[in-house]
């Protein structure tokens, strides 16, 4: 039988080249996306009707979404839930600095915190799934936490 863990990382290591490859471009390419920012905001405005949602909070939303996959696949990766989240700091303070020469770009402390957020998130997502399957493959064949059919468990 294989080892879990070693079958895994085929996948996680395809899956954070891809991921590198589209949050590098995300993050350095010359290209604004306040354009995308502001058209969100506008439909959750004016059509949805909530008018207190305003653009920060989609930045901030996007910007937690976008490195929630970086600290889920370092985690599955290293099996250690706090070495994404501080690639995560370490990699949006760097993006941040890069920023600064970027014409287009408005590089903020805020975009660090939300980062560093979605990377924790995912780290802690991908932590989960480590535990359970820690936990899954120190059981006993056969052995379940269901009780017995027809029983009942004592409270």
């Amino acid at each position: 039988m294989s080892d879990p863990a070693v079958s895994s990382k085929g996948w996680v290591t395809g899956g954070l080249a891809l991921y590198s490859l589209a949050l590098l471009a995300v993050l350095l390419l010359p290209v604004s996306y306040s354009g995308i920012v502001n058209a969100i905001g506008d439909w959750l405005r004016y059509d949805v009707g909530i008018a207190w949602f305003g653009s920060g909070w989609i930045e901030f939303g996007a910007n937690i979404l976008m490195f929630v996959p970086l600290g889920f696949l370092f985690t599955l990766f290293f099996r250690r839930p706090w070495f994404g989240v501080v690639v995560a700091l370490v990699l949006s303070a760097a993006a941040e600095v890069a920023q600064i020469v970027i014409p287009t770009r408005q590089p903020t402390a805020r975009d660090i915190v939300a980062n560093t957020l979605g990377a924790a998130l995912g780290a802690a997502l991908a932590w989960l799934i480590v535990l359970r399957r820690r936990r899954t493959a120190a059981e006993p064949p056969g052995v379940t936490d269901a009780p017995p059919t027809g029983t009942t468990r004592a409270p």
